[in-house]
């Protein structure tokens, strides 16, 4: 039987937290348990925000941290193409379509429809549904505006997408990192409408990239955030309908501020360096996460 595959996969788009270092310590700690092996992936689609300073700055805390991980290191960035191999399938089988709306117009539709006194849906994160209307393009209409350079984004016809995995989804899920019990979690993809694929200035985005990787890494046990539980129900989705193999989960508490919200990158107070800055110790922060 192999072993068990972890993976910490942060951005390197600013400064490593307290959220970071807990999310890196329980996977090293789980990947440990279970005579397993962790990988590390630098999710950095976002190449102008990712920068090789905040990387080198993701290697040099981890090692402070005491926190091991298998090179070679994948980096997002350099493996494009494996992301558009993929949404090539997925326009092949006509379960994208290409998105014109801009932000502003959007908004506009969104307006319009609660100006008349109608709530329009939200996703999990609360941010509004993207109007469906562009679904029903005619592929005469949406060429000729493609041909003449308008810019366009590849989204997921999630309700066409379920309908064609043809059953209910779920996945397991760890009750706690002591992984003594597992529960089945019922997956709800249309909860997000229909979400981006890939952009005109990267081929992919976050939900593609990221289930591309775990299978190509090999992944079995995806331990993350808890921000990012209703994610998994898209994951799910892509995982079925490219064949891919389903990882178990584990979606951890969050480290919280002093008020009570998610940790940020802009928050100086809890980023590693600069508590490394004011002395402090990876025992020092272990034992500020609860370890």
């Amino acid at each position: 039987m192999n072993a068990p595959v972890f993976r910490f996969a942060p951005s390197p788009n600013g400064e490593m937290h307290l959220g970071h270092a807990f999310s890196a310590l329980v996977n090293a700690g789980m990947a440990v348990q279970t005579g397993g092996r962790l990988l590390l992936r630098i999710e950095d689609i976002d190449v102008i925000r990712c920068t090789p300073d905040f990387e080198a700055g993701i290697h040099r805390d981890l090692a402070w941290l005491g926190v091991a991980y298998e090179c070679p290191v994948r980096r997002q960035s350099e493996h494009f193409d494996d992301y558009r191999a993929v949404l090539d399938r997925l326009i092949a089988d006509d379960l994208v379509y290409p998105s014109f709306l801009s932000r502003g117009a959007v908004r506009a539709v969104i307006s319009e429809q609660e100006a008349g006194g109608t709530a329009w849906p939200r996703d999990p994160d609360g941010a509004p549904l993207h109007p469906p209307m562009e679904r029903f393009l005619s592929q005469a209409e949406r060429g000729r505006r493609i041909a003449a350079g308008e810019p366009f984004a590849w989204r997921l016809d999630v309700d066409k997408a379920y309908a064609r995995v043809g059953k209910a989804l779920d996945w397991t899920e760890w009750t706690d990192e002591t992984m003594t019990a597992t529960r089945r979690e019922t997956a709800a993809p249309q909860a997000w409408g229909d979400v981006i694929m890939a952009r005109k200035e990267a081929p992919t985005t976050y939900h593609l990239s990221v289930v591309v990787d775990d299978a190509l890494q090999g992944i079995t046990h995806v331990v993350r955030g808890r921000d990012l539980f209703h994610a998994t129900s898209i994951q799910r989705l892509l995982q079925e309908l490219l064949g891919l193999p389903q990882p178990t989960y584990f979606h951890h508490r969050l480290i919280l501020d002093a008020e009570g919200r998610k940790l940020s990158k802009s928050f100086r107070d809890t980023g590693l360096k600069a508590l490394r800055d004011l002395g402090r110790t990876p025992a020092d922060i272990r034992d500020m996460l609860g370890f």
